[in-house]
């Protein structure tokens, strides 16, 4: 349980939080908040202050039906943030949230140190190939199609066990690939509806028999605020509340808009449980 990023060694015995850094205009709870680099600095500094690990920095919204952008476009999303971020932060750890195996070689030579896939290397056949050179961690996620089509593709027999076999495959790929530290994603609201994403949750500590971290990622998300009739924007509390049964259940990193909220989740995680290894 414990990943190299550029060298620094990062024990996940202890959950971590994972900060989101959207620099798109179109992400489904903070697009457009991140455009400008003052925005985007200070966005990154808060979260670093109330206690993220990683920041996850994405310029591709996949959220359901969002545009295909082209990769140039991307890269010019992307890369002058990290170049930015990691000037400005220098002991940060950036993840770079893309399926594209160009964007992700930039940006781990920008200062990136992990490669987060919502497709697990099934957009990009160049991608596992790509990680395993680079040599940077992996976070590999359950998706079926596109962000375009992902709804259209929401049809399961036992979603619980296709997810698992899905996650174990995609290991035994990135495993052939020479990647070393692989986190598994069950992807949460990627072609799932609403009871498929609670059925998958409830289920979520069997994922841990896949041997690797877990992290989990449903802050905000539709889940949350459509079973609360609210939105994105009033959903902090029930994000809260997955949030610490995540943890219950085994999640090793939280991926979250709202890092504080996250590190005090974790925090009395630590204190139920007496668990002494924080670090």
């Amino acid at each position: 349980m414990t990943i190299n990023c550029n060298g620094q060694l990062i024990s996940l015995n202890a959950p971590k939080v994972m900060g989101i850094l959207n620099v798109t205009p179109d992400s489904f709870y903070d697009g457009g908040k991140n455009m400008a680099l003052t925005n985007i600095i200070k966005s990154t500094e808060k979260m670093l202050t109330d206690g993220a690990t990683f920041i996850d920095v994405g310029g591709y919204s996949s959220r359901p039906g969002a545009d295909d952008i082209l990769e140039a476009e991307e890269l010019r999303r992307v890369i002058p943030v990290i170049e930015a971020l990691v000037s400005t932060f220098p002991n940060i750890v950036i993840s770079i949230d893309s399926f594209r195996s160009k964007v992700a070689k930039e940006a781990v030579n920008a200062g990136a140190a992990i490669v987060n896939d919502i497709s697990g290397g099934l957009l990009d056949q160049k991608m596992l190939t790509t990680v395993g050179e680079l040599g940077v961690p992996y976070v590999m996620m359950h998706m079926k199609g596109t962000p375009q089509n992902m709804k259209t593709k929401a049809r399961y027999t036992d979603v619980v066990l296709e997810v698992i076999k899905h996650l174990s495959e995609r290991l035994f790929a990135a495993r052939a690939a020479k990647i070393i530290d692989i986190i598994a994603d069950p992807g949460f609201g990627f072609a799932k509806n609403i009871a498929q994403n609670f059925e998958l949750f409830s289920k979520l500590e069997l994922l841990k028999n896949l041997d690797i971290p877990l992290l989990v990622g449903v802050s905000r998300k539709s889940m949350i605020y459509t079973s609360l009739e609210g939105s994105a924007e009033t959903a902090l509390n029930g994000t809260t509340a997955l949030n610490m049964l995540a943890l219950e259940k085994g999640a090793n990193i939280l991926r979250v808009h709202d890092v504080k909220e996250a590190v005090e989740c974790i925090t009395l995680y630590q204190n139920i449980y007496r668990t002494d290894e924080r670090s």
